[in-house]
């Protein structure tokens, strides 16, 4: 399993003489309750102590708690989350109100050539700085995300070249793209769970979401031509199964606060990256 100890703390972890067993709260209050359990028990119903104990024991356990998706691995809560984020019309699990243009339908957009532009530029921006990220990791875990064939920049680099090329005049990055590249780059270095939680939304959204509205986007502004960004070498659906094995792989070594933690973040991903959607509108 891939740890989530930061590469520079390694060294200082294995040179430690001594580490005292680490127990919660919630440990000592567990026994706490079984030891009264048993002791009340014996005292009341003159039960021998090893029955009392098992009486106590079968008291105690109950069944864990099942989060949505959770029996499915990790990816199946994030995806459920991110689902309830969505408005009806994008998802028939989404449950929230359109209030912003780019939450409407596709079919209902007006896109504007130049913001279309803009939007390229400030994704690309985004892709350069997770590939970059994950191909120098803080975090050892990072580095399962290396190679994946769900990478853009360089998609989105012919991309670009080929607007060029026509004529048209590359913007330089503008204030959503670069308020989400600095976002994640600082993130990454101390918050690896919540950056798992945007590599995850950005990579798999543009893969279903993103896919239809550059189908939608092409029809409309650009006589139907299909660009790179949304074509992928090999067969998708087995890319991102791949990616869904190395994250739940990932999220077995976390606790249940440090998953919740992750699905927490997803509100803040959709709210970045919508912003950068939203200069297709502009």
């Amino acid at each position: 399993m891939s740890s989530l100890t930061p590469l520079s703390q390694l060294h200082s972890l294995f040179n430690k003489p001594h580490i005292a067993p680490h127990f919660t709260s919630s440990f000592f209050l567990t026994r706490f309750h079984v030891s009264a359990t048993v002791t009340r028990g014996a005292l009341v119903s003159g039960m021998s102590m090893k029955g009392a104990v098992v009486v106590s024991a079968m008291t105690v356990e109950k069944p864990k708690k099942r989060y949505a998706g959770e029996s499915k691995g990790f990816v199946e809560e994030m995806r459920f989350v991110a689902m309830k984020l969505h408005t009806r019309d994008q998802a028939k699990e989404g449950e929230k109100e359109v209030k912003e243009p780019e939450e409407r339908t596709v079919a209902k957009w007006d896109p504007n050539f130049d913001g279309y532009l803009k939007f390229l530029v400030d994704s690309k921006l985004v892709y350069d700085t997770l590939e970059k990220i994950v191909q120098e990791p803080v975090y050892p875990s990072y580095a399962e995300f290396r190679n994946t064939g769900l990478e853009r920049s360089t998609t989105l680099e012919k991309d670009l070249q080929w607007f060029k090329e026509q004529g048209h005049a590359i913007p330089e990055p503008s204030s959503p793209g670069l308020a989400y590249a600095q976002y994640l780059t600082e993130l990454s270095q101390k918050d690896p769970q919540a950056f798992i939680c945007h590599f995850y939304n950005i990579y798999f959204a543009h893969s279903a979401g993103g896919r239809m509205i550059g189908k939608k986007v092409a029809e409309k502004i650009l006589n139907k031509k299909e660009l790179e960004f949304y074509k992928w070498d090999g067969d998708l659906s087995q890319l991102l199964q791949n990616v869904r094995d190395k994250l739940n792989k990932v999220a077995e070594e976390w606790s249940k606060e440090e998953k919740n933690h992750c699905l927490e973040e997803t509100e803040k991903s959709f709210k970045l990256s919508g912003e950068i959607l939203r200069l297709i509108l502009s």
